[in-house]
């Protein structure tokens, strides 16, 4: 799939698999091995920026995907994000679906939403958000119409 094929139709929480389409060079070269790694991985669908025209510069459409969180003892030290403009010459494809039932937190920033957490009902979204303090956060329940493919989110 193209990445304008993800912006369309993937929903918040959706897993996205990219590549290139090169094959993984063996695990004795960590050089070309990180250099592949970084066009050949999979994270979650966390935000979706509609394109800006300002004059003659314009900004194209993006889409972002957490790949990973790292810190200890409930500390979080580094958030790994990477975004991709619908340009993109990769390739996606979406791995999963967020489940029907599951509530994801959202924040909202010049009118984009960002997904902040996914969980798997209710109740734990209620109480990571009293342990995570996001002021404007928002509740919204996966419907069964975001688990069908080609449904826009």
């Amino acid at each position: 799939m193209s990445a304008q094929h993800i912006f369309d139709t993937a929903p918040l929480g959706a897993t996205i698999r990219f590549t290139d389409g090169t094959p993984r060079p063996p695990d004795r070269f960590r050089r070309k091995l990180s250099q592949w790694k970084d066009r050949n991985d999979a994270g979650r669908l966390v935000e979706k920026c509609a394109g800006r025209g300002t004059g003659a510069c314009g900004y194209p459409a993006t889409f972002t995907l957490h790949m990973a969180t790292y810190g200890r003892d409930g500390t979080i030290v580094l958030v790994v994000n990477r975004t991709f403009t619908v340009a993109s010459d990769l390739s996606f494809e979406v791995v999963e679906r967020p489940r029907p039932g599951t509530v994801r937190v959202l924040t909202s920033f010049q009118g984009s939403a960002t997904l902040r957490h996914l969980a798997p009902d209710m109740n734990a979204a209620r109480a990571w958000l009293t342990e995570h303090h996001y002021h404007d956060a928002r509740f919204e329940v996966v419907a069964d119409e975001d688990a069908i493919v080609g449904r826009a989110a």
